[in-house]
């Protein structure tokens, strides 16, 4: 039975989708969630280290995933910044920012969540952009930032730390889901293939992806991979899904460690997050689609 509209969670994600192999799973769970108004997916740079053309590689694989559910043209897509901010008070304006910019002012008494699954480049071009949205019902679910409360080196954080300082002075709500939280969401090769690859082209796809990308980017024997991505979707479908604590934000130093200064106002840190219910709906929701059931996020 399809939701009424106040029941539905505004959601935005935010996917540097060909960095890894994980943020594929958590696209394709955002899309088949029909507790979600899906105002859009916006592609996102993942530094320079293995290309130069990293947003647009983010971009291709948005597009491969939403072909491959037949929802080609049906969701609205929008490019995010080629490139992290050069500096704390400049933006790198792109359609993804202005995606935020126009979804956070608009009329609605609902939260919108903007999920970050790669940089907070977007997000912090959006604030400088326009910092009326820092005062709006927005929400920022970030996976990144190293352990509590020393930090260091983390990958999402490092591909733009002078984006992460300015989200975490400002003033809009923030959810964090650190490095040692999202690393815990591991699934294992015989799980994959057992409950995702029997699916269709499209469970075909997530499993080798994920296998390939693995033997490329590891050395010695390995049978699992972290779907270090899909917290950010827990926490919206499921906000009593995990055990946070509230901090006061910090900033990050050029090394990526928590610099604690006390004057920036609380963010939500999570400690736990329900591993059983985020990957049992992945595997469910991938299951249901291939077995022809219609169900979908309520696509803006």
């Amino acid at each position: 039975m399809p939701l009424s509209k106040d029941k539905l969670a505004r959601v935005i994600v935010n996917t540097d989708a060909k960095n890894e192999a994980d943020d594929q799973y958590c696209i394709v769970q955002a899309l088949l969630s029909p507790s979600f108004e899906l105002a859009g997916l916006i592609p996102a740079h993942f530094g320079t280290r293995r290309t130069t053309r990293s947003m647009e590689e983010s971009r291709e694989e948005i597009d491969l995933l939403l072909k491959l559910m037949n929802l080609s043209g049906k969701v609205t897509v929008a490019n995010g910044a080629p490139t992290a901010l050069p500096d704390e008070t400049t933006p790198v304006p792109s359609e993804g920012a202005e995606l935020i910019i126009r979804e956070a002012m608009k009329d609605d008494d609902r939260p919108l969540h903007v999920a970050f699954l790669g940089p907070l480049t977007d997000m912090a071009s959006a604030l400088l952009m326009e910092p009326k949205i820092a005062t709006r019902n927005v929400r920022v679910v970030w996976i990144g930032g190293g352990r509590w409360p020393v930090g260091g080196p983390e990958f999402n954080l490092s591909n733009d730390i002078h984006a992460a300082n300015v989200v975490f002075r400002s003033s809009v709500e923030l959810w964090q889901i650190p490095m040692t939280i999202y690393q815990m969401i591991a699934v294992s090769y015989a799980e994959l293939e057992e409950r995702v690859r029997p699916h269709g082209p499209l469970g075909a796809y997530l499993v080798d992806q994920l296998i390939e990308f693995n033997l490329r980017g590891h050395q010695g024997p390995i049978e699992y991979r972290s779907l270090g991505d899909t917290p950010s979707l827990s926490v919206i479908m499921n906000p009593n899904g995990g055990t946070w604590r509230y901090e006061p934000a910090p900033e990050f130093s050029p090394l990526m460690n928590y610099v604690h200064t006390g004057g920036n106002r609380p963010v939500k840190v999570y400690d736990t997050i329900d591993v059983r219910f985020i990957l049992e709906d992945m595997f469910a929701k991938i299951a249901r689609h291939a077995r022809g059931v219609q169900e979908t996020a309520v696509f803006v």
